[in-house]
């Protein structure tokens, strides 16, 4: 009898249900349950709806019993750095806030007046975001003190997610790296740092590794979808996850330490595997950050702002009446010859009005062509991007020493053809890219492991290559 798994795959615009099974040594997945999500203004603030996400979390659930494949485990992943506070009797106090919210504006200074930016990454290896934790959690303690008088509990949304499945709190090692507050050494909170901050140290407990079996469902949750499982923790960061579903050719010369990787969706999270976080100026110089990984590996990577460019064009186009597919924008985009190139990390893309006039203004600023037509603003959108995997490339293996000969894409992007062939040629490497559900496969992997389905996660990785189509790229123009 095959056993089933269920990953729970939320990312910023969409959630899945995903069940996997291990059939002949290749993992099979089965898309059962999709959903929306996105932040909305609440009270002046972009927030979570994390009632309404929860809800879904068991509408998909629930699929499982009407298919008679109910999961021996399950687990969840989101995005990283937002959280929630809840107070002794499990209240959530205030809102789940969003990353893309304005209220770290200027909170970075307020960090800096206890310890400078400098000793911040040389004792956690985190790059500067203006989102991470740190910030908002400076910004709670700014605006909102009373809520650190009264809470009891800091979850991440996957914790959050867990305890309202099982009543039981575990707060997980992956996402919690990306608070900026973990010591890369010790694996473990920097208490030292938390008290030089003024946060309420009793708020951060153990952490827990993926693999560690959360708990059962609670009764209320058994009764409501119609059967138990254990709930065991993934990585929860979405991309702790993705990477650890990068393939692996068996028997092939690309060792795990030599994998280069681009998770790419809403954000592209482009880099490698360090067994030891490099916490140096340099590294910092650079703008590369140690994020956690699986069996504390670290994920040294930058962050890309990523297809969310190109995800906010095709929703502005549908706005007004042009309702391309993300294919009909790739396809367009080959066909314009278009020299201007934005700087994708540029604050200005983060959350603006128009993401159209971000471009437009960004190129009229810099002196360059203006891309009027969605074809050639979907085309600086997708040249941008190439070109930025281009020059991390090159930090990286100047600061590794290593020499990378392919790049590993992975995620939704793996799918967008025109920016794989652009990354190749920009990059001067093969790329392979796929698979897509990369999150919900790494999410999946996790449990498995625990359960014994894998002796490893060298092997895991190489039933990854096995099970799913991987697509090459060879490089036409070499960088």
């Amino acid at each position: 009898m095959e056993k089933y798994y269920l990953a729970i795959d939320i990312g910023a615009s969409s959630g899945r249900h995903i069940l996997g099974t291990v059939r002949e040594g290749k993992v099979i997945l089965q898309e059962i349950y999709r959903f929306d999500n996105g932040m909305k203004r609440k009270d002046g603030h972009l927030c979570w709806d994390v009632e309404s996400l929860f809800a879904e979390i068991k509408e998909g659930m629930k699929q499982c019993k009407k298919l008679g494949k109910l999961p021996v485990s399950m687990g969840i992943d989101t995005w990283a750095v937002d959280f929630v506070l809840m107070d002794k009797d499990n209240r959530m106090l205030g809102d789940a806030v969003g990353y893309r919210d304005d209220r770290t504006k200027g909170m970075d200074h307020k960090v800096y007046e206890t310890i400078s930016l400098k000793d911040l990454y040389g004792r956690t290896g985190i790059q500067k975001q203006i989102f991470n934790t740190i910030y908002q959690l400076t910004a709670v303690k700014e605006k909102n003190p009373e809520y650190f008088e009264k809470a009891d509990s800091f979850l991440m949304i996957p914790d959050y997610f867990h305890y309202l499945l099982t009543g039981e709190k575990k707060q997980e090692y992956t996402n919690a790296t990306t608070t900026q507050l973990v010591n890369p050494e010790t694996g473990s909170w920097d208490y030292e740092l938390i008290r030089l901050l003024g946060l309420p140290e009793r708020l951060f407990g153990e952490l827990s590794m993926p693999g560690t079996t959360v708990g059962e469902l609670t009764e209320e949750i058994k009764e409501e979808v119609g059967f138990s499982c254990r709930v065991v923790l993934p990585a929860t960061h979405d991309t702790g996850s993705a990477v650890m579903a990068v393939p692996v050719v068996p028997d092939g010369e690309e060792s795990m330490g030599d994998i280069l990787y681009i998770s790419s969706g809403t954000w592209s999270l482009m880099g490698t595997e360090l067994h030891k976080a490099d916490c140096s100026m340099e590294s910092m110089e650079a703008n590369f950050t140690n994020e956690g990984g699986y069996d504390h590996r670290f994920r040294y990577l930058k962050n890309i702002m990523g297809l969310w460019m190109i995800q906010s064009v095709k929703k502005e186009l549908a706005k007004a009446g042009q309702n391309y597919s993300f294919a009909e924008l790739c396809q367009m985009a080959s066909e314009e010859r278009i020299a201007s190139i934005v700087d994708c990390n540029d604050s200005v893309f983060l959350a603006p009005e128009s993401m159209t006039g971000a471009v437009q203004d960004f190129c009229r600023k810099s002196g360059q062509e203006v891309p009027e037509t969605a074809g050639r603003i979907a085309a600086v959108i997708y040249n941008s991007l190439a070109a930025c995997y281009g020059d991390t490339v090159k930090e990286l293996e100047a600061i590794t020493g290593k020499t990378y000969p392919s790049i590993h894409v992975v995620g939704g992007g793996s799918n967008a053809e025109y920016l794989n062939r652009l990354t190749a040629d920009s990059t001067g490497r093969t790329v392979y890219a796929g698979p897509g559900e990369a999150t919900a496969i790494g999410n999946l992997l996790a449990q498995m492991l625990a359960a014994g389905e894998f002796d490893g996660l060298k092997p895991a990785r190489e039933a990854v290559y096995r099970s799913f189509a991987i697509k090459e790229y060879k490089p036409v123009n070499k960088s």
